[in-house]
């Protein structure tokens, strides 16, 4: 997530350059072979480059809504797993009751800690990668990797885990095929027992376990969005009527400047290029930025930043046990949160 008021020029620029070059070699290429070889047939009527533009920019804006919407909705998952976390964080420490002070503390903490792996497991399973997402199959996105970090590509799962569970029981979890379920499953087991010891009342218990198919449910939208892409046939149809707008976009230049060569003389025709650059350099990145919306958590720099939400909410609920010793916030790198 960029916390920019906007991208820097600097940035937006390189990011978006190979379609700068793609326009420059698509108006170039005919307003040389007009203007030197007098390929006259080149200069075709506007009203179909507009009729085709039109559709183009239909399609474009559908997408772009769509993918939005598939972005706002992770944010709001993210946002639901956030208030569960913090209820399920304070129902742990005011339901579960031992006589043994430090025991109650450790039985409180062991919970939580699972919980966190939970939090953990289940990042490092979103920014797993799918072959449709372009992280890092578009050269434009691995060049803009340089300017920040993923957190799961840097450190293991294994290694996360460390903090937060037992020996055993990491590996049992490690084992499994989607950890982040598992782990709920084993809160689930824990509360059932800790009910039948009469440490957990069963008014309680009951709240607990819908606090735990809460967080099943957010888990299991995430997982939705993240497992299932865009559309392709809705994907594809944008690209192909982008690329084909702008490629006709500088023969319908050619073709409405030519009427003006008696008027202005034969270079006019040379305005055929940065006009076309410009106007097909704005469809073609309308088609980048969905792109680039559609996968909400895949390491791009316009994803929910579930890392940094994650340890918000590890920061929360180690304060509702009253630990003093806290991690710190993640803090953007190059205003890019991840």
């Amino acid at each position: 997530m960029n916390t920019a008021s906007r991208y820097r020029l600097q940035h937006f620029i390189p990011w978006t350059q190979t379609k700068i070059y793609t326009m420059l070699v698509l108006s170039m290429v005919p307003t040389l072979l007009f203007y030197f070889f007098n390929w006259k047939w080149l200069a075709i009527p506007w009203v179909p480059v507009a009729l085709l533009g039109t559709a183009a920019a239909f399609i474009s804006g559908f997408r772009n809504t769509q993918t939005y919407n598939r972005t706002w909705e992770a944010r709001q998952i993210y946002g639901a797993i956030i208030n569960s976390s913090r209820a399920f964080g304070i129902m742990v420490r005011d339901f579960i009751r031992v006589t043994d002070k430090n025991q109650e503390a450790a039985l409180h903490q062991q919970i939580i800690y699972r919980h966190f792996a939970w939090l953990t497991a289940l990042r490092f399973q979103l920014r797993e990668i799918k072959s449709w997402e372009n992280v890092k199959t578009r050269s434009y996105n691995r060049a803009y990797l340089k300017y920040y970090k993923v957190p799961e590509w840097e450190s293991s799962l294994e290694e996360e885990l460390k903090a937060f569970l037992p020996e055993e029981e990491r590996q049992q979890i490690l084992s499994a095929k989607n950890r982040a379920t598992q782990l709920i499953a084993l809160q689930s087991a824990q509360l059932r027992s800790l009910n039948e010891a009469a440490n957990i009342s069963d008014y309680n218990y009951v709240a607990l376990e819908n606090q735990l198919k809460d967080l099943y449910d957010n888990q299991g939208k995430a997982e939705r969005i993240k497992n299932f892409p865009y559309p392709r046939q809705f994907s594809s149809i944008n690209l192909y009527f982008t690329f084909a707008f702008c490629a006709l976009l500088p023969l319908g230049f050619i073709g409405e400047f030519s009427k003006l060569g008696e008027k202005f003389g034969d270079g006019i025709i040379w305005l055929t290029i940065p006009f076309s650059i410009l106007i097909g350099w704005v469809f073609l990145v309308l088609e980048q930025i969905g792109e680039s919306t559609e996968n909400p958590f895949e390491g791009n720099a316009n994803d929910v930043p579930i890392t940094q939400i994650s340890r918000n909410i590890e920061i929360d609920v180690r304060e509702i046990l009253g630990q003093k010793d806290l991690p710190a916030p993640i803090t953007a790198i190059n205003n890019i949160l991840m």
